[in-house]
Order: structure tokens, then sequence, then C-alpha cells
């Protein structure tokens, strides 16, 4: 069950009144990678393959699907296999999305050879279709929102964490053979480094946003010649970087 009923206390126009909210369901997912390299994250019990997947390549453990020998799946538990021949060591031990100095350690930005280009108001109708797709959101407004198009294919996923929502659509396209360099990335949520990176390690050229890129995001884009669009909201964006690949028509 993805929503939880709470009881609580709402105040509006000086009155007070007892209510039943809707809250995300939430829950400790353990991920233990060849019974030895263990995550433990806040995420919804949902795509747990397509997140396993796209968290190992966003994380750059692994260079192709046929370096994962199984995913098991039990509850909240994935236990993943990979060829240890072919499991990546040094930075790829980093968990991106967390504290630590992880910035510093990256030694390697990918830079992306895509001449993949999409038009400003795709960019702009992708954005509110994908509001319409964030059941959870609309019901809760406790997820982050994320969506990959790839050839008219537009796969949306929610969790409580934006960097879980952009690897389990990052996941499902390499799952169905998505031609990465011709896709892009469209979610909710800011653009740091730890985001952008994710982009760099799996060649995907374009990342979109309703919210700001952070320096951080914007040099590691430069670096990989990644294109960020940010503050998508109604008929506006900003175009950061190699804005050859959003066409104005």
């Amino acid at each position: 069950m993805k929503i939880k009923k709470i009881d609580a206390v709402s105040y509006k126009n000086n009155k007070t009144e007892i209510v039943n909210e809707n809250v995300v369901n939430d829950e400790t997912i353990i991920l233990t990678i060849n019974n030895s390299i263990i995550r433990s994250l806040s995420a919804i019990d949902d795509s747990l393959k397509e997140f396993a997947v796209g968290y190992l390549f966003d994380e750059n453990m692994v260079e192709s699907i046929d370096s994962i020998e199984e995913i098991k799946i039990e509850k909240n538990r994935i236990n993943v296999q990979i060829d240890d021949r072919l499991l990546k060591s040094n930075e790829s031990v980093l968990c991106s999305d967390s504290a630590g100095g992880w910035r510093s350690k990256i030694k390697t930005v990918n830079h992306i050879e895509s001449d993949f280009q999409v038009s400003v108001h795709e960019l702009i109708n992708r954005i509110e279709e994908m509001k319409n797709h964030a059941k959870i959101w609309w019901a809760t407004g406790g997820t982050h929102v994320a969506g990959i198009v790839y050839d008219n294919q537009f796969i949306v996923k929610e969790d409580v964490s934006r960097h879980v929502a952009v690897d389990k659509v990052v996941g499902y396209g390499i799952l169905h053979d998505f031609d990465l360099s011709n896709s892009y990335i469209i979610y909710s949520g800011r653009m740091p480094g730890d985001m952008v990176i994710k982009m760099s390690r799996v060649g995907i050229p374009i990342l979109a946003s309703n919210a700001a890129p952070a320096y951080s995001g914007y040099k590691i884009a430069k670096k990989g010649n990644i294109t960020l669009v940010g503050f998508l909201r109604g008929e506006r964006c900003n175009i950061y970087n190699n804005q050859n690949r959003v066409i104005f028509d």
C-alpha cells in the first residue's frame, strides 16, 4: 500500500478541526550487492528491480546489463549479484546522493556526444503530463516525480527521494532497451552535481526540471556536455549549456 491515512489537526481561518490525511508510505529498502556492499534508503516499495538497475548504472558500478547476474527481491530487501570481474571499484562504491565529500572523490565526468534535440514546447507539455501521472503526489504531496522520454514513450515513476525516482526511470529505460543517448529525463527537484553526474554516467544528454540548477550541477554539465533545462514552469524555462539541443519553433 503506497498511501496511509493518519490523524491530524487542521488549522485554517482561525479554526481547527480533526482531519484524516493521506501520507506516502515510505519504507526502509535494503540493497545488498555481492553480499558486501549494503545501502539502506527510504523509498516507496515499488519498481524495485528498475531502481536496482538504475542505481547500479547511475552509481557507476556496472557498464553493461550483462554484468548483472541476478536480482532477487524479498519484501523490502534487494539482493544483487554482479560478476566480480565486472564490478567497478574506486568511485563506484560512493553513494552520490549522500553527504561526506563525495564530490571531491569523483575522478571522471563522461563527455556525452549526442546530437539529440527536443522542442521547448514538448518539454513544456511533458512537465504538465508528468504532473498528471503523479497520482501519489496528488494524494499526499509527499513524493518527487521523474520521467524518461524515448521515441514517444514516456515512463513516469514516483518516490519520496528524487534520486530513487530518477534511478527507477533510468533502470526502466535500460531494461527496455531505450537508446539513452536519444532520451531525456524530466523530473521535480533541484539539479545539483549529485543528480547531474547520473546523466553523465549513463549517457543521457538532457536533464529538465521545474526547479533550479546548482553551481555544482552546472560544472558537471559543462564537463559532461549535458544540457540542463531549469525553471520549466508554465510557458517559461532556462537552458544551461549546449542550448542547441533545445529547439525553439
